[in-house]
């Protein structure tokens, strides 16, 4: 199936080995970004071969989003082994027992399978989950082929790689990762797909109702092709995916009744021995929507044939060349299902420490708490137990021994929620197809009137406030909305969208929105551990947003910079006030960005809460990408107290707002470095979903 392209285009792969196994821990959105549960390596008690029962962890019962997720041809939603036995393979053989058996599994790949003879593909029967244990589920030489009628699949959390034979644009050996003929209600997610002899993904004959979320696509010559028929019937969603080194098929989509691209990053590497020849193509009759994506120096970044449509909104374009098309009427996706769009200048960032195989999703204590969970429903409409979120918080049991999930319908909740002290193991996490669908909001200041007298003061304005051990939360956004331009005679304009005075805080992607003061990360008093792990979420705002006493992490994240009330660009991100002999905050993995000024923020200052002098913030940012709105020299004192007096400093930070080691800017040694991983700072501590 080859594609028409340019030869002056095309260009000769470099010979090379085979790649290692190991894949760098990924984010996710993300996790969830649409990714929820948590899988690690299954201990000695997993399930082996022999499909013992055992009680299902969280995430085997993920169901799709997208156009897997619509109810057609007789399938409500695609769930895939769900309710099955759930069993742990290593080799081929076993593999392939439970792929194609006729019942459904949940089969965790746990090891690395090399497939014989190369180019193996195994034909997965349908009511099947193929996920890979963390990031030790790889598949080598070969992939799935998913026949005629298959249906109910999902392909999660794998390294599928290196089929590939030498020779570039091979027509005789037609190996994929994953390929689908006349398949339908199929979610592929969060994999890494890689170095194979001919496509990663072929979704073909017809074959409906696919999502493609969240994977890492690249190093290959054909991407991703989809149709190849005279019908025009395949209904696609593909979101969030990364697609790099890849010379076609990005994808090229044809004849699809119903295609939805939205947040995905297409990248054309420089100095690498492929170059694309085009980006998404839209053939034949198809109907394509194409939102808030990322086009990076990609030729011809977006073609359509002349019977084909396509509907753009959103994107970024950057060092693209050649065409860019639109035209034509195609469909709203919001008739078919929910999801919510992240903002296009955000995907580079968000994708690169988001997409593929996580590191963390299930063992077997978080499947047992799992299961032992109590879940309450909260909606406006009366659809649910409570329609407020601090209803169920009120209904929760002091001192309630196990995980209670307050799952919150979309919707936007203008209200303050607390989760007392005595109220631990709890879960508040959105149930919409994007953490923009549930909103906790509120407005209130640190000079706001409380009804009985005096003002709120910053901790007591936050709008959502946790004093409880082991507290959770995903999937939705926590905001403080003060109007700060409207009460300027308020004296006191810190606004905490979230307070955190607890242990063991897990914020899994998440929106924290605010100005100043947007995210306290506090302990329950100066003397106790407060440790808190962000990750795949976004923390906005402009003025000390990410300030407190805790032990935290924000990891895998985008800390966006925000413009103050009157559109000047000034501020601060971090305002720690850590205890001395206690690690203070740190920044890795993550993008900052934001529509600011260049050179107009910096990276924090040392917050001496009450003029404490006894106190040692201590912020570090490593591994990071930083643009041009952070100040070459990045630190800054406060209230009298010098940040060269505490510890403040960087690490392999990357972006036109990254600088070289000075006297202003102290750098970490690699010694020092590898003291100031996030397994440091979380000290013994694996957060996992629940």
């Amino acid at each position: 199936m080859s594609e028409p392209r340019s030869t002056a285009q095309h260009r000769r792969r470099r010979s090379r080995t085979a790649l290692a196994v190991g894949v760098p821990l990924a984010l996710t959105a993300a996790g969830t970004f649409a990714y929820g549960g948590d899988l690690g390596v299954l201990g000695s008690t997993a399930l082996q071969a022999s499909a013992a029962t055992a009680a299902a962890p969280a995430w085997a019962a993920d169901t799709a989003d997208g156009f897997a997720s619509v109810n057609s041809l007789g399938q409500n939603g695609t769930y895939g082994g769900r309710g099955g036995q759930i069993v742990t393979v290593k080799t081929q053989a076993e593999l392939e027992k439970y792929a194609t058996a006729t019942q459904p599994y949940v089969i965790v790949v746990a090891g690395t399978i090399a497939m014989n003879p190369v180019g193996k593909e195994i034909k997965v029967q349908s009511d099947k989950t193929i996920v890979g244990s963390g990031t030790a589920g790889h598949i080598v030489g070969g992939g799935f082929f998913l026949g005629q009628g298959v249906h109910n699949v999902i392909i999660r959390n794998l390294t599928i790689r290196d089929a590939y034979q030498g020779i570039w644009n091979d027509k005789d050996h037609d190996f994929d990762a994953i390929q689908m003929d006349g398949a339908h209600h199929v979610w592929i997610d969060h994999n890494d797909l890689r170095h194979m002899a001919d496509g990663l993904i072929d979704v073909r004959k017809d074959s409906t109702n696919v999502t493609v979320s969240w994977n890492k696509l690249s190093d290959n010559n054909k991407t991703f092709g989809i149709g190849w028929t005279e019908n025009v019937k395949t209904d696609i969603t593909i979101h969030h995916n990364w697609i790099r080194e890849t010379e076609q098929r990005n994808p090229s989509t044809d004849n699809a009744a119903h295609a939805h691209l939205y947040n995905n990053f297409l990248e054309d590497a420089p100095n690498t021995s492929i170059g694309s020849s085009y980006g998404n193509y839209s053939r034949g009759s198809t109907k394509m929507v194409l939102e808030n994506s990322y086009f990076q120096g990609i030729k011809n970044p977006v073609i359509k044939d002349s019977g084909a449509s396509i509907v753009q909104r959103g994107s970024v374009f950057s060092g693209t060349g050649g065409r860019n098309e639109s035209g034509g009427s195609a469909f709203d996706p919001k008739a078919y299902y929910s999801y919510g769009l992240d903002k296009a200048a955000d995907v580079p960032g968000l994708l690169r420490s988001g997409v593929g195989p996580r590191a963390s999703i299930g063992t077997t204590a978080a499947s047992t708490r799992a299961a032992a969970a109590t879940t309450l429903t909260v909606a406006q409409d009366g659809s649910g137990q409570y329609r407020t979120v601090q209803a169920a918080v009120n209904a929760v049991p002091a001192n309630n021994p196990s995980r209670v999930v307050i799952a919150v319908k979309p919707g936007t909740y203008r209200e303050l929620v607390k989760v007392p002290s005595n109220k631990p193991h709890v879960t508040i996490q959105g149930t919409g197809g994007s953490r923009k669908d549930t909103t906790i909001v509120y407005n209130n200041a640190s000079g706001t009137p409380k009804p009985g007298g005096g003002t709120y003061g910053t901790g007591g304005s936050a709008t959502v406030a946790v004093e409880a051990d082991d507290f959770q939360a995903r999937n939705l956004t926590i905001s403080n909305d003060f109007d700060e331009k409207a009460n300027q005679s308020l004296n006191g304009h810190q606004a905490v969208a979230l307070r955190t005075a607890a242990d063991k805080v897990f914020l899994d992607g998440i929106i924290v929105s605010g100005d100043q003061d947007t995210l306290l990360l506090d302990t329950a008093s100066k003397d106790r551990l407060g440790r808190v792990y962000v990750s795949n979420s976004y923390v906005i705002g402009n003025v000390d947003f990410i300030f407190g006493r805790a032990t935290a992490v924000v990891d895998k994240s985008v800390i966006t910079l925000k413009k103050r009330w009157n559109g000047t660009s000034a501020g601060y991100i971090a305002a720690p006030s850590t205890a001395a002999n206690r690690k203070g905050f740190l920044i890795a993995n993550s993008t900052v960005n934001g529509d600011v000024s260049a050179g107009s923020f910096y990276l924090g200052r040392p917050w001496h809460a009450g003029g404490d002098a006894s106190l040692d913030p201590q912020t570090t940012v490593r591994n990071t990408s930083l643009s041009n709105a952070i100040k070459s020299a990045p630190w800054t004192d406060m209230s009298g107290f010098s940040w060269k007096d505490d510890r403040f400093a960087e690490y392999r930070n990357s972006g036109a707002g990254a600088g070289s080691a000075s006297s202003d800017r102290p750098h970490l040694t690699d010694a020092q470095a590898a003291n100031q991983e996030v397994a440091d700072w979380l000290a013994g501590w694996t957060p996992s979903a629940s």
